[in-house]
This record gives structure tokens, C-alpha cells and sequence, in this order.
């Protein structure tokens, strides 16, 4: 062998390790590109999911689906144009199911009574009061209309009672305003530990476009109690004679 041939020999032998690594890098490049590519497509396809849902209206699906684009394929520019949506679709979402959640809050009843129909309108405190010293309970805001009696509002206790008899004045606040007084009685009858407001009006009026109601009523073992309604959610539709 020539010494030419040595020194082609040799500079071959020394090229392979190089030529293999850039073989490597190469493979390993197109193997990232190739799923960067596959992210891309996945993340579209997801981002078109995300897009009918929002299309639709469907906020807490399109919240949904944009938390799995973003987790998946965090990186990818799908995911960047989500993102920009994020915020306005949460938010609306949270609004959704804040308005499920207080429609939730008020049920509706419908029974004969008097020759007709009473219908009413209930919603629970939103936390249990302790009235007597017996342990917490539930306190009710009922509105009723009923065809002989008329409308009326008024609390019910499940247990303790009421120290407004014959008649008192209650504090009522909207929200962060200020306290409204308004009259109220306790009539003397064992049928229900009930207290009337007497201007069932005026308090229908509060409740339009009020997050909560809070009432502050004496009690008969002594001071006074405060039960916080969260009333946004009341269909008036469902009391058409209030309205």
C-alpha cells in the first residue's frame, strides 16, 4: 500500500465517527421536528374543538378543552391563540355556573288552596342559625300568593321563635348598603314559627338585581340573629302576580 493510499486510508477511518454523529443529529432533528409537527396538528384539532365550543356558547366546555390544549401542547401555536381567549372564556364560564348555582338556591311550589292556586317562592340562608341555643338550623325567606289571603313574605324558623309579637321593626340590607327598617309581626298562631314583613312589596322590590339580602330579626332567647339570603338567582317569571 502506497503512502498515499495510507493517508486516504486514514483520513477515511478518522471521517466515520464524525459522519456518524451528524448522521445522529440529523435523525435526531427530523425525529423532533416530525413531532413537533404531530404536537401542532393534535393541538389544531383541539383548537377547533375549542373554537365550536365557544362558538357555541358552551363556556364551561370551552374552558374545559382549553385546559387540555394547554397541558398537552403547551408550546405549540394553538396553544398561543388559546391562551389569548383564556381569561374571557373562564370567566364566563364561572358567571355560568355562579347564575346555575343561585337558580339553584330558590325553589317553587304550586298547590291548591283556597278556591285556587297559592303559589310561592322559597330560598334557604345561606348559612344555618343557631335561635335558641339548640344548635344551628335552617332559616327560609318564603314569598307567597295566595287567592284568598293575598301575597305575603315572611321568615320561618325550625326551631326557638320569634320576639316580635305583636309587632317590631326589622334591619334589612341589600348587599353593602345601608340598613333598611321595615315592620314586621309575629302572628300568634302554633301552625308555623313564622314573622311577616308587612311590606311584602317593597322587599319583592329589594331582591331585583341584589346578590344578597341579609335580615336582621330579635329572637325570643334573647338579642338578635341574621340570616343572608343570595337571592340573584329568583325567576320572577315564577310569581307572575309580584311582578
Amino acid at each position: 500500500m502506497t503512502p498515499r493510499t495510507l493517508l486516504a486510508a486514514a483520513l477515511l477511518t478518522a471521517l466515520l465517527p464524525l459522519t456518524a454523529c451528524q448522521d445522529r443529529e440529523a435523525q435526531a432533528a427530523a425525529q423532533a421536528q416530525a413531532q413537533a409537527a404531530a404536537a401542532e396538528q393534535a393541538a389544531e384539532a383541539a383548537e377547533r374543538d375549542f373554537e365550536a365550543a365557544v362558538a357555541a356558547e358552551n363556556w364551561p366546555l370551552a374552558k374545559a378543552q382549553a385546559d387540555v390544549l394547554l397541558a398537552r401542547h403547551p408550546g405549540t401555536a394553538a396553544a398561543d391563540r388559546v391562551r389569548a381567549q383564556f381569561d374571557e372564556v373562564k370567566g364566563k364560564g364561572d358567571a355560568e355556573r355562579e347564575t346555575a348555582r343561585t337558580a339553584a338556591l330558590w325553589s317553587y311550589d304550586t298547590r291548591p288552596a283556597g278556591g285556587g292556586q297559592q303559589v310561592s317562592a322559597i330560598i334557604y340562608a345561606r348559612d344555618a342559625v343557631d335561635v335558641d341555643g339548640s344548635g344551628a338550623k335552617r332559616v327560609r325567606l318564603i314569598f307567597r300568593d295566595h287567592p284568598e289571603w293575598g301575597r305575603s313574605s315572611y321568615l320561618v324558623l325550625e326551631a326557638g321563635d320569634f320576639d316580635c309579637y305583636p309587632s317590631c321593626r326589622v334591619p334589612v340590607r341589600v348587599d353593602d348598603g345601608e340598613p333598611r327598617r321595615m315592620a314586621a309581626n309575629r302572628p300568634q298562631t302554633d301552625e308555623a314559627i313564622a314573622m311577616f314583613i308587612d311590606d311584602e312589596r317593597a322587599l319583592w322590590r329589594l331582591l331585583d338585581g341584589a346578590t344578597t339580602v341579609a335580615v336582621d330579626f330579635p329572637v325570643k332567647a334573647g338579642g338578635t340573629r341574621t340570616a343572608v339570603f343570595e337571592v340573584a338567582g329568583l325567576d320572577r317569571a315564577r310569581m307572575p302576580g309580584w311582578n
